[in-house]
């Protein structure tokens, strides 16, 4: 028997009529979804999967919900453990799914959750509030915490604070579940870190400014006592005529690490990027419209031939075949309707 897929997409619950998480069966070859079911929780604000592929967990209001992953990809709630904070935004499992990292938005908290090995939630081991006074009122006055990953060693712990500009890079210890400031990586003044990830030789982090709409391309090398991160490339999501409302959002690599893309809200497109393996830096390719409102998230399918984006405001879901020799995609499927979509991920069923 092939593979079997579904995709999970979490919405605010508060307006519209999402009832939580909705559950989607995954065309793979046909680059598509079909909803299937749907499950209630209170405002899902985003998805993160074990790396066991058994259990689920998402940003709810009443903190961290953990569900275990049925056979059919259904899921089965098991319990809600409160981050002791204001909402989080952002969830990171580590490699071993034993602890699971919340970024706290509203509050500046990075918080340290202990998993079971049934998967579900167990106690706070740390927390930490990020401290600091931004540049720009409406957006960067306060810290933010918008995405926490650790570094692909496993020896740091990297939060990205888009309130004062900076990703404040954490020892770990899995014993302790506890965290140490080890290193700051300040980004560009009023840039707006947003999100990260790593290469998959761990050589190079990809850092998302919201505000500025670029790509910061540092190199990373965790061999010594501390960590060392050095900027490499400062390269633009958009085109230089963009609105100035723009502001890039979610990023994405192929599973290969050749291509990456990038969504811009306010400009409501996707930046296709080509990535040099040995170097780490970017190349634009194609700039292209995403076809819906506020892409706050995109996923590649397994494949990596076929796009999926999450457009919030327009409240839709919209998909497109790429093709990477021309740097292109074209929209393959009628857009999915779904009130308030936050995030969405596809796995596969074991």
């Amino acid at each position: 028997m092939g593979k079997r897929y579904v995709a999970y997409v979490g919405s605010y619950t508060f307006i519209g009529k999402s009832k939580g998480i909705t559950i989607y069966d995954v065309d793979v070859e046909a680059g598509r979804f079909t909803r299937r079911d749907e499950v209630e929780i209170n405002n899902s604000s985003y998805l993160a999967v074990s790396h066991s592929r058994k259990y689920l967990y998402s940003v709810v209001d009443e903190g961290i919900a953990s569900f275990r992953i049925l056979e059919d990809g259904g899921l089965e709630q098991m319990n809600i453990v409160s981050a002791q904070g204001m909402r989080g935004c952002y969830l990171f499992i580590d490699p071993t799914d034993r602890y699971i990292f919340i970024s706290g938005y509203h509050d500046g908290k990075l918080t340290v959750l202990r998993i079971h090995e049934n998967g579900s939630l167990g106690s706070i081991t740390d927390f930490v509030f990020h401290k600091g006074i931004g540049s720009v009122a409406e957006k960067t006055h306060q810290p933010h915490i918008s995405c926490v990953m650790m570094t692909p060693d496993c020896k740091y712990v990297c939060a990205v604070d888009s309130g004062i500009d900076q990703i404040k890079v954490y020892g770990f210890n899995y014993e302790t579940g506890k965290l140490a400031l080890a290193d700051i990586v300040r980004a560009d003044l009023e840039s707006a870190p947003h999100h990260i990830l790593f290469s998959n030789d761990g050589r190079f982090m990809y850092v998302v400014c919201e505000l500025k709409n670029h790509i910061c391309v540092y190199s990373y090398d965790g061999s010594g006592g501390v960590p060392e991160f050095e900027l490499v490339q400062r390269i633009f999501t958009v085109r230089r005529n963009a609105s100035s409302v723009s502001a890039a959002c979610a990023i994405e690599m192929t599973s290969d690490n050749q291509y990456l893309f990038c969504s811009n809200a306010g400009d409501n497109s996707v930046c296709i990027f080509k990535r040099d393996a040995e170097t780490g830096r970017l190349s634009v390719m194609r700039i292209l419209p995403i076809s819906g409102d506020y892409p706050k998230d995109i996923g590649l399918f397994p494949d990596d031939k076929h796009l999926f984006s999450v457009n919030h405001e327009s409240g839709s879901l919209t998909f497109f075949t790429v093709n990477y020799e021309k740097g292109l995609i074209v929209m393959n499927q009628v857009p999915i309707s779904v009130d308030e979509p936050n995030c969405g991920l596809i796995v596969e069923l074991l």
